[in-house]
């Protein structure tokens, strides 16, 4: 009764005050049907030319990138950053992408392997599948006639070699080389490019000059001989830890004849190297500037050039700034430079502030993994994400990255096919199949490098 009288006076108030309210039955229906009451929207993607990734997460559309199509057009410039905690698909998505960008014929990849497991790098796999052997720069086995990268290389230029010479005792040093020392460098490295005729100069030529400067080089300046012998030994102390110390044999001889610069796919094998010790920086900058000037080269062919563990770069004050020459080079004839790395923390508030800004600066694409909620917001403020992006990276689950495409950003999961599963997935947790193929592999590389 009280319900029937509810009714009676909301129908007189309806009608004396002009109101008239309309009752809407349920519908039943179904979701394919009712799909068309809400209209899907999803953010424009990169367009239609270039490698798959894998799916946009929110509207699942296919997500295709290549920095090449899109740089000049939407890309400022073709160099990518790669971030996130171990374990959340960096490795998977890097390995993909090299293996789809190869399918095109104009492509050349660079990748400097610094992770690794049972002797071998992560990449061996990949290496054997294509008929590849990785250069291992190995301090052990350099001694024994192993793989060598001449920092003194006549291919590189001579101010290149000066300011290689510079940047490795730079990184040794742990700080700059002040005006005497930088002259005494100079002087011994112009010596040895004038009286080593006969062969390519090495790095035991320089210590020898710098421990025995001739008379020139003090007039040249008006000062006595021995203060100029006395401003270059700390660097001959540097200088020899490299030829008869601790990292002796990878950059002591003549560059290792043979190394195939017209491979569709290089890899420097550095997992044989500390990646804590100073050997790493310092073997990354002689890659870098060898690989500058003997690699890199104005003939249409679009490179990339990965680096793991790229903080060791970034870093490091002096290697970055070889690096940022590298990088506004490379624009020029075609080279994308992919630096993966697991924080950010890690290099924006290190000794490298300046140069790690410049860099990340010049890196247009961004994708960002899983990290924890306080690196996500320092992440986020630093490369300037939306508010959204940077409350979602704590809850992405592996292989789902935020990708950030000059300002462009959309949440990617990140697909491998069947025929890709066996090489990128390398950790611990493999099949025993692949485990034993990552062995076999190992032998074979072994068995090569006897040869």
């Amino acid at each position: 009764m009280p319900d029937l009288t509810k009714g009676l006076i909301e129908a007189f108030t309806g009608f004396v005050m002009g109101r008239v309210e309309t009752t809407r039955p349920p519908v039943r229906t179904s979701t394919g049907q009712a799909q068309a009451i809400y209209l899907p929207t999803a953010a424009p993607g990169l367009g239609d030319s270039g490698v798959i990734i894998g799916r946009e997460v929110y509207s699942g559309k296919g997500y295709i990138y290549d920095p090449f199509q899109l740089y000049g057009q939407q890309l400022p410039a073709p160099h990518w950053l790669v971030l996130g905690e171990s374990g959340n698909g960096k490795s998977s998505l890097e390995k993909t992408y090299v293996l789809r960008q190869l399918r095109f014929r104009d492509r050349q990849v660079v990748v400097l392997d610094a992770q690794g497991e049972d002797g071998v790098g992560e990449w061996a796999l990949i290496a054997a599948r294509l008929g590849l052997t990785p250069i291992r720069l190995d301090p052990m086995a350099a001694l024994d006639q192993g793989i060598r990268l001449n920092p003194l290389d006549p291919t590189i230029t001579m101010s290149g070699q000066l300011s290689l010479l510079r940047t490795i005792i730079e990184v040794a040093m742990g700080h700059g080389l002040d005006e005497r020392a930088g002259f005494a460098l100079k002087v011994a490295h112009g010596r040895v490019a004038e009286t080593v005729r006969d062969r390519q100069p090495v790095l035991s030529d320089i210590v020898e000059a710098l421990r025995h400067p001739v008379p020139d080089s003090a007039e040249l300046m008006n000062v006595q001989l021995d203060d100029v012998r006395a401003w270059g030994l700390d660097v001959a102390l540097v200088l020899d830890r490299l030829v008869d110390g601790d990292l002796r044999g990878m950059f002591d001889g003549p560059t290792t004849v043979g190394i195939d610069l017209e491979a569709p796919l290089i890899i420097f094998d550095l997992s044989h190297i500390d990646r804590n010790s100073i050997a790493m920086p310092i073997l990354m900058a002689v890659v870098g500037v060898w690989l500058e000037h003997t690699w890199i080269q104005p003939d249409r062919k679009k490179r990339i050039f990965l680096v793991e563990e790229a903080w060791h770069i970034i870093n490091s004050p002096f290697v970055a700034q070889l690096f940022q020459r590298l990088l506004k080079f490379g624009r020029r004839l075609g080279l994308s430079f992919v630096a993966v790395v697991h924080h950010l923390s890690d290099v924006v508030d290190g000794a490298a502030a300046k140069e790690a800004a410049a860099i990340l600066k010049m890196a247009s694409t961004r994708t960002i993994y899983m990290q924890k909620s306080d690196e996500a917001r320092s992440t986020g403020q630093v490369l300037g994400l939306p508010r959204w992006a940077v409350e979602i990276i704590p809850t992405l689950t592996p292989g789902i990255a935020v990708w950030d495409v000059n300002g462009n950003v959309q949440v990617v999961k990140h697909l491998v096919t069947e025929a890709e599963k066996d090489l990128v997935y390398t950790d611990r947790a493999m099949t025993e199949d692949a485990v034993a193929e990552r062995t076999r592999a190992a032998q074979e590389l072994a068995d090569n490098s006897a040869a």
